[in-house]
């Protein structure tokens, strides 16, 4: 059951929303990140504070709190909008902890499934965003933000190895620190019945402590759309490497719903380099049904084994996968509802759900 309820004082909004969710499928759960007798621990839900007018400048205020059954995201955004030649800024802090599944899971039932081997990652960071759109198709995004990250256990304490010894972060003691600058571009266009999209991503670990991640992070997104006939065809290529230093966290994850369906989340492999194809038929059927077909592959190119530690080897994944099935769309007036079903290498079967909603 939950609640909902929404408050305006003047031009502020507060959005309050809990659910209070038991669970069903124990199986599919991972443990509580923290081991609590109360309550408390099987609440989910959104608490959200929004200013669209902080200083009369139409500067934007935006804090949340996201609470799920094994993590936690709290963020704190101001934004001063784009005026003349100024280009749009932002400060944001956040915190956030999450189950490290994707890199330290062990996969499961035929791959279809990660489970946890105990590991969860609390991060902080604080950051400033330069963005600014070149053209209507360009936009351009600097970034730069101060991170700490530190490996804990699923009782909260801070721990620097794995179950097999082996270091969680790339200084060996409980903590990494890093300064990152990152550059995003990104460029899309529509023309009649097709579509564009390509996404580049650029971040450099800077030098500013000696004990600092240096490294070089690149990632792409490539997607195209068209039209044939009463059908539509949707196909995208995502890549990725990495060089210099490297915590076993910052690896490239493939497999899971938005890699390769009908594995786990990383179950297929996590490396230094990474390329993902995911192709997809859409079949109208009725005004809001519409059918889909579609085929994933990922790999990672080799590089597992340049992962410090090789969590992937021990854990015993390919490093290559293949998943295909079918769906279906239900477009409704809230979003877009969504229901797979994929196979994997193994001829294991997975079903994923899910709902695409509207911007607010």
């Amino acid at each position: 059951m939950g609640a909902q309820q929404s408050i305006q004082a003047g031009k502020a909004r507060i959005d309050f929303n809990v659910d209070l969710t038991q669970m069903l499928c124990e199986t599919f759960l991972l443990p509580p990140l923290r081991s609590a007798d109360g309550g408390f621990s099987q609440v989910i839900g959104r608490l959200s504070l929004k200013h669209p007018n902080l200083f009369g400048g139409s500067e934007k205020l935006d804090v949340s709190w996201d609470k799920g059954l094994n993590d936690s995201h709290i963020i704190i955004a101001f934004r001063r909008p784009q005026f003349g030649l100024f280009s749009q800024q932002s400060s944001v802090f956040k915190h956030s902890v999450t189950p490290e599944i994707a890199v330290h899971g062990s996969p499961v039932d035929n791959f279809t499934r990660s489970g946890s081997r105990g590991i969860n990652l609390c991060r902080f960071s604080l950051g400033f965003d330069i963005g600014e759109s070149i053209t209507p198709n360009w936009s351009n995004t600097t970034t730069i933000k101060f991170e700490h990250i530190k490996p804990i256990n699923n009782e909260g304490r801070s721990i620097r190895s794995d179950v097999d010894g082996f270091p969680l972060t790339h200084s060996g003691s409980l903590h990494d620190n890093m300064v990152v600058l990152k550059q995003e571009s990104e460029y899309a266009t529509t023309e009649g019945d097709t579509f564009s999209r390509v996404k580049f991503q650029m971040e450099q670990g800077l030098p500013v402590l000696p004990k600092f991640l240096i490294f070089n992070r690149f990632k792409f997104t490539a997607s195209k759309g068209l039209k044939l006939g009463p059908t539509f065809l949707v196909a995208s290529l995502t890549g990725g490497s990495m060089v210099g230093d490297m915590a076993p966290y910052q690896a490239f994850t493939i497999g899971g719903l938005g890699s390769v369906r009908g594995y786990g989340e990383g179950a297929v492999g996590s490396g230094r380099s990474c390329l993902v194809a995911n192709s997809e038929l859409i079949i109208p059927v009725t005004k809001n049904f519409d059918g889909s077909l579609f085929v994933d592959c990922g790999t990672d190119l080799g590089s597992a084994r340049y992962v410090p530690g090789n969590p992937a080897l021990r854990n015993g994944k390919p490093g290559f996968g293949v998943g295909l099935g079918y769906g279906i769309r239900f477009n409704s007036h809230v979003g877009q509802w969504r229901l797979d079903y994929a196979i994997n290498a193994f001829q294991r079967k997975t079903i994923y759900f899910g709902i695409n909603c509207g911007g607010a």
